[in-house]
Formats: C-alpha cells, structure tokens, sequence
C-alpha cells in the first residue's frame, strides 16, 4: 500500500536505535524527509548517515529533550530546513525504578517534553497541507499493573501521556492536526532492555515472552509500520486512537 507519505516532513525524537531507529527508516523508505533527534550523537549520526545514504534528506542533532530550549530550537531547526512539518513522532521513555528520584526523572524525561513539542510543532502541523499528525509512543504498561508494569514510575507516567494525547485528539482537529498513540509491548532488539534481560534474567524473560499468544517479542519494525500508517493520510479519520502492538499480550477488552 502506497501510504502517501513521499515528500512528508517527519520529526522523530529518540531515533538513533530501537523503536525510534524503525520508526525514521519505515518514514524514509516511504518517502518522507526527516529531522531526527536522540541523546548520544554518535548512534545519531550512524542512523542519520544511513538513512542519506539511500537519498532521504535528514536533519539530526543530538540533544536533552528535557531541556526546554534546545527541543524548541530543534523544533524549529526541523521545520526552516525540511520547509515545515507535518508529522511529528514522540518516541522518548524513562526509567522504571519505583523510587522518588524516578518519578521526578520520569515527568522531566517523558511527560513535560511531550508537553512542549506538541505546543512548538503546532503551528507548523497546523499550516500542514497534507494535515498534520502526531504520533505518541507509550507502552502496555501504562494499560495494566502486573508484572513487568508495576508500582513503579514508568507506567503511571505513560498513562498520564494517554490521557494528554486523548485529549488533544479531540481539540486539535480543528486545526488539521490529527493525534494518536501506539502502545508497544514487549520489544526486542539489540542493545534494548528485553535483550538485556534475556541474558542476564533468562527466567524473567521467559516468563514473559511465555504469557505473549504470539509466542514471541516483537520487532521494532511491526511498531514502526503501524506508526508510519497513523501518521500517513491513509489513517485521515483517525484520531484519538490507542493502537495496542503487544501479540496478544495485555488481557484487556
């Protein structure tokens, strides 16, 4: 399916690995050009180069997307260089500690920059004319609370995130701008967290991937397609979604 993303202007945030990492190269390969933005620059650049290898034009810059000022900057960047914006991916997590400390990291890592990057890309969204879309990475954890959810910071946070981007699904129509979101659940990639656990915790890890219908993780890349369509003009009458992409794992209704 031609989603009609040639020629869209796409920003994405936590881009140089994992989920992000798919989300820009689905984008790219759909047409679209792209301002990337993660915290490490030298995995940003790597992605970066990778994706004007195969012709897409690409602004990245390594930043802090708790620090007000620089993502406005880069918001800015993103749309005097690709000549406005018209979709814009928030794919930014915390940690998942249930102590004080994390609860505060995880308003100032998660919950505020989506705050902000929504208010600064509004009104290049809004002059979109292809209507604009953003698109919130959460996750199940903010869906349900055992295990590997929990009463830590990670979930809670997510799902004040659900309730934020539901809301403005319903106010930022009028504007032409469409919002909604992608829960993930158990992903795996190299580097990532479940990997992580698969070596060192093998029992957790197969607790969990045990209670997964599919019979497996998933793939950052079945994220990253789901993604792409939301934020393509194929979804045009979707907003306020939650699309859940977990195998089966989360027993909900």
């Amino acid at each position: 399916m031609d989603l009609g993303l040639d020629g869209a202007r796409a920003v994405v945030t936590g881009a140089s690995r994992g989920i992000g990492r798919a989300i820009a190269q689905v984008l790219a390969d759909e047409g679209a050009d792209l301002a990337i933005c993660a915290r490490s620059a030298g995995p940003l650049e790597e992605a970066a180069d990778q994706l004007r290898a195969q012709g897409t034009t690409v602004v990245a810059e390594a930043l802090d997307v708790s620090e007000a000022a620089a993502m406005r900057a880069f918001i800015e960047r993103a749309a005097a260089e690709l000549g406005g914006i018209d979709i814009l991916v928030s794919n930014v997590s915390g940690g998942s500690a249930a102590t004080a400390d994390q609860w505060e990291r995880n308003v100032a890592t998660d919950l505020m920059p989506f705050v902000r990057m929504t208010a600064d890309a509004e009104p290049y969204l809004a002059e979109s004319t292809r209507g604009g879309a953003i698109v919130l990475i959460s996750t199940t954890s903010a869906l349900h609370t055992g295990t590997p959810s929990g009463p830590k910071a990670y979930g809670p946070i997510k799902a004040a995130l659900n309730h934020y981007a539901a809301s403005l699904a319903r106010t930022l129509p009028e504007k032409g701008i469409r919002v909604n979101t992608v829960s993930p659940g158990p992903i795996e990639f190299e580097g990532g967290g479940w990997a992580r656990r698969r070596q060192k915790d093998p029992e957790f890890y197969e607790q969990i991937r045990s209670r997964i219908p599919c019979g497996r993780m998933g793939a950052p890349e079945e994220v990253a397609r789901a993604v792409a369509f939301l934020a393509s003009p194929m979804a045009s009458f979707i907003s306020g979604a939650n699309l859940v992409i977990d195998g089966g794992f989360v027993d909900r209704v």
